[in-house]
């Protein structure tokens, strides 16, 4: 049994929080993202501003650099001990906000817990699956048994926060997002959270790590490109995060502001309905009439909708430049990219003929749906794609709507093409063939962000062949595969990766992050 903190200490912690107490003079950080948070437990929904915010909060066994490299964190150290057993040594006196200690056992039970988070609208658990037991060999080491040779546990154990075993059992998401169960290891603790407002964070001054230069942390979400800047630029904000690309330019001859950039690892993709056989729910004949049967399961529309697309001018034009046009799921540059797959120009008639071939000379009638408040220039992006698409004869209505309304309709597969985008924080291409391309495996954890329910044998053969090879060259080959065969087989269609750009008053630093997380323990004052 772990021991409990204090009677005087759990005052003393609610009293904090409570009242978001600070001493005088206390130096206070405001920043603002784009892009809402969904929720606060860390194991409920795989996204990036989650995560982000989680990352202030809690601690994984592992983590990542701003490089998308694997670090220590909560571990020291690990090894494999067998061909399907990892050790990993956890890093002695680490402390919960509430005072209890962090052991084994909080490893064991979080691993429990993630799979079993309800109504997830993108588990956690495709980082979990490959373990079968959770070993605690002493309270400051714990081995994981695979099922097979597991090459990856390090890197995925980077994307899953430690929960404590007594504070969090049983544990409800509604009591992350009131605070109650808002406890972690992690560098800052929580104040208050709106919902869709702000989250208030002070700093965690028995953090075991690097201690945060701010004691105080308003972290606010302004959707609104206009008005995130706007808010930089009147001091309202010391900090942005999706610096608008209209807005590049002005900032950066703005002398009271500067700019953080990074390459980024996001993919900004189109999912398509692969799931229904019969009429996709928004695509008709030309007189509004149903097809019948669903053209985005022939290969050649598949590959024809592609081709239409001018991804060089939606970088030029509609990203400013702050976007890689791509053809793959990660830049030429990752492992296990396709270094010589370019995203080459775009084949209007070469589309055409696609269509005729597959019986659709005339084309058809399709909605596009997106996000207009997630993805940088996410409404302009479908706009763009909607205009070349009905060039080719397949005339599209286009709809954006907020993240909330549009990610619940995707998971109920109730559109039939529909823009997205995912970001890989490992920088290896395991994460988003899992997640996007796998068929949907609930037992395994694969295809939990698969919203357009494609399914290949092949690509899921290779990406298993790949996941259980522990030597890095075959490893990279074979994941190599398993992305030629999903991108030939058009089982997503890819736009670009977004380039990462923050914006900051003078006097700050920065250090950007590949996998674009905005993190308050990355601003430090300018030395």
């Amino acid at each position: 049994m772990k021991k409990l903190v204090s009677a005087a200490a759990t005052a003393a912690f609610s009293a904090l929080i409570g009242a978001g107490a600070l001493p005088a003079g206390a130096q206070t950080l405001n920043l603002a993202v784009g892009a809402p948070v969904t929720s606060l437990d860390p194991h409920y929904h795989a996204l990036s501003p989650n995560y982000a915010v989680a990352d202030m909060l809690f601690d994984s066994l592992t983590a990542f650099d701003a490089r998308a490299r694997v670090q220590p964190r909560l571990a020291e150290s690990w090894k494999p001990v067998g061909e399907n057993v990892w050790e990993f040594k956890l890093r002695p006196n680490v402390t919960f906000h509430n005072g209890n200690a962090f052991t084994a056992e909080d490893v064991a039970f979080t691993i429990a817990r993630v799979p079993t988070v309800p109504n997830s609208p993108s588990s956690y658990g495709i980082y979990t699956r490959a373990i079968q037991r959770v070993e605690v060999v002493d309270p400051l080491t714990v081995r994981f048994h695979t099922n097979g040779a597991y090459p990856l546990l390090p890197v995925d154990l980077g994307q899953i926060q430690m929960l404590d075993s007594e504070t969090h059992a049983n544990p409800l998401t509604e009591e992350f997002n009131s605070g109650k169960l808002a406890i972690g290891t992690g560098p800052f603790r929580m104040v208050s959270y709106r919902s869709g407002d702000r989250i208030e964070y002070v700093r965690n001054d028995a953090y075991f790590g690097d201690k945060p230069h701010w004691q105080r942390v308003n972290y606010r979400m302004i959707t609104n490109d206009a008005a995130r800047t706007a808010a930089l630029l009147s001091g309202d904000v010391d900090f942005i995060d999706q610096v608008p690309t209209s807005d590049i330019t002005k900032l950066r001859g703005d002398q009271r502001v500067q700019l953080s950039e990074a390459d980024g690892l996001r993919l900004i993709f189109l999912a398509l309905d692969h799931a229904h056989e019969g009429n996709s729910p928004l695509i008709t004949d030309n007189d509004g009439k149903p097809l019948g049967h669903n053209p985005l399961r022939d290969v050649r529309v598949r590959r024809a909708l592609s081709m239409a697309i001018d991804r060089q001018a939606i970088t030029d034009r509609v990203m400013e430049g702050a976007s890689l046009p791509s053809a793959q799921l990660l830049p030429p540059t990752a492992f296990g990219a396709l270094p010589d797959r370019q995203a080459g120009r775009p084949d209007p008639e070469g589309a055409r003929r696609l269509l005729a071939a597959a019986g659709y000379p005339q084309g058809f009638r399709i909605q596009l749906n997106g996000p207009n408040d997630r993805y940088m220039n996410d409404a302009r992006i479908i706009q763009a794609i909607g205009q070349m698409w009905t060039r080719i004869g397949v005339r599209t209505a286009v709809e954006g709507q907020p993240w909330a309304t549009f990610v619940g309709r995707a998971g109920r597969q109730e559109l039939s093409a529909m823009l997205v985008g995912w970001g890989t924080s490992s920088g290896e291409p395991t994460s988003p063939l899992r997640s996007l391309l796998a068929t949907v495996t609930p037992a395994r954890g694969w295809g939990g962000s698969n919203r357009g329910r494609y399914s290949n044998p092949a690509m899921d053969a290779k990406l298993d062949e790949g996941l259980r090879t522990l030597d890095d060259a075959k490893r990279e080959a074979l994941l190599r595969e398993a992305t030629t065969i999903a991108m030939d087989d058009v089982g997503i269609i890819p736009i670009h990766i977004q380039k990462n750009i923050w914006a900051m008053r003078r006097g700050l630093q920065h250090e950007a992050r590949a996998d674009e997380l905005t993190r308050a323990q990355d601003i430090r004052p300018a030395p």
